[in-house]
């Protein structure tokens, strides 16, 4: 009898999953509680899908061999808690997804901050060295549908907490984890503990022929090193100088040993800036390798690299001062990261649904840094309560048309003007992209007046 399986969402990763299960010859159910998009209604109609949308038929869920649910539902829900009182395995797209890979391998790449830089830099090195590479996870098509249409060299992915919670059989050939600080724990009952061992499920299944990448100063990755049995290959890359580093930064280079042959990389060769991106450097360089990249290759793939925006991303120049959108920082970690990339004078964009946020851990940095601080939100007192005896200048809009203007009347010449929100976006945009997208454009538009 062909096995049934649902798929609860139908966004691209369950419709990924939705493709691929009926190319398997499973009997296909996918249920969405939303709507369900024209372009994946119309991918599942062309296959034969059966669908439905804003609502779960209890009857035509329960009654399924497997479920895959999207990552967004979380294991609290009520038809989850039927599905999993029915004794009904729940897996993720990703999971269901690689057990049907058949010859290529897989890079996941996790962790709080930085998975999208280096996934994206990972992927485009394997590209630009000649494989047939796959992206997927959270970024590029799904896993699921990428499997079901083509057979590839490599899967890079871009693999978040919530996804590595529905993996069982995952096993990557390379698994990279930059960082754990507490993001999502909403999701898992305000335990820290939870989170990391959400995260830390990336090498669960991994061998000792396999590699486990990872960032040495992480605090928390490394307490949960000291207590648990590793079987991949550990792989640490360092800003700490230490020849007994495979991968580490001597405060000029970037210096890789590994199966034998010794290279360094200034980051100056490369189109990344800040002390975090030597992290996802040298961690997609170190994966790029393994991986069976030459080094020429290497650094060929790293002169021509073109981040996703809103990640430190120079829009313009105007009267000498740049304007910088690092609108994907919707954390204060991020921010931390973003004033470090910088050493001139900063006119710092900050603001909007503040996510618990503590601003002691960049209160000097800040201080030594910027010249003044817009908040651009609804809400804007914790920022200037935070931030009133630390900058010299403090004003706030709810307009990116003022915003830019302002900052450019505040900035002197040679400054950088840096969004770089620390909350997410939800009080005046529809999400960070639409944040840094109207940044983009205000900036733009003034350079255009300027410039007349």
């Amino acid at each position: 009898m062909m096995k049934r399986v649902v798929i609860l969402g139908a966004g691209e990763s369950g419709t990924g999953a939705a493709l691929l299960a009926k190319e398997k010859g499973f009997d296909v159910f996918v249920s969405d509680q939303g709507l369900i998009k024209d372009k994946y209604k119309t991918d599942l109609q062309r296959y034969g899908i059966s669908f439905e949308d804003s609502t779960h038929t209890e009857a035509a869920i329960l009654n399924a061999d497997l479920v895959i649910k999207s990552p967004g539902i979380p294991d609290k829900a009520a038809i989850i808690k039927k599905i999993k009182a029915a004794n009904i395995p729940v897996i993720d797209e990703i999971e269901f997804a690689s057990r049907y890979i058949e010859g290529g391998k897989i890079i996941a790449i996790t962790g709080t901050n930085g998975k999208t830089t280096t996934t994206l830099l990972t992927y485009h090195l394997l590209v630009q060295a000649g494989y047939t590479v796959a992206l997927a996870g959270n970024v590029g098509f799904s896993l699921a549908r990428q499997v079901a249409e083509k057979k590839f060299d490599w899967y890079v992915l871009e693999v978040s907490s919530f996804q590595l919670d529905g993996t069982d059989t995952f096993k990557p050939e390379i698994g990279i984890l930059l960082n754990i600080t507490p993001d999502h724990l909403d999701r898992y009952e305000y335990t820290m503990q939870k989170y990391v061992d959400s995260k830390f499920r990336l090498i669960q299944r991994m061998d000792a022929q396999q590699h486990f990448i990872y960032y040495r100063e992480d605090a928390v990755i490394a307490g949960e090193l000291a207590k648990k049995k590793i079987i991949p290959a550990q792989l640490p890359v360092s800003l700490k100088s230490d020849a007994n580093t495979q991968a580490y930064f001597d405060g000029e280079k970037m210096r890789f040993n590994l199966n034998g042959e010794s290279f360094a990389i200034a980051q100056a060769e490369t189109t990344l800036k800040g002390p975090h991106n030597l992290i996802n450097t040298m961690a997609a360089v170190s994966a790029a390798y393994l991986a069976g990249v030459k080094l020429q290759a290497i650094h060929e793939g790293l002169k021509t690299f073109k981040n996703a925006p809103h990640r430190l991303e120079s829009v313009a120049t105007i009267n000498g001062v740049e304007f910088v959108n690092d609108s994907k920082a919707t954390n204060v970690d991020s921010v931390v990261y973003a004033l470090g990339s910088f050493d001139k004078p900063l006119v710092w964009i900050a603001g909007g649904v503040d996510k618990g946020n503590d601003y002691n851990i960049i209160k000097e940095d800040v201080r030594k840094k910027a010249r003044a601080l817009i908040c651009l939100g609804k809400e804007n007192d914790k920022l200037k309560q935070a931030f009133g005896d630390v900058v010299p200048v403090i004003q706030e809009t709810q307009s990116v048309t003022e915003l830019v203007r302002m900052a450019l009347k505040v900035a002197h010449k040679g400054d950088v003007v840096l969004l770089s929100p620390a909350c997410a976006s939800f009080d005046l945009f529809k999400n960070y992209e639409d944040r840094g997208d109207q940044f983009r454009k205000a900036v733009l538009d003034l350079k255009k007046e300027t410039e007349v």
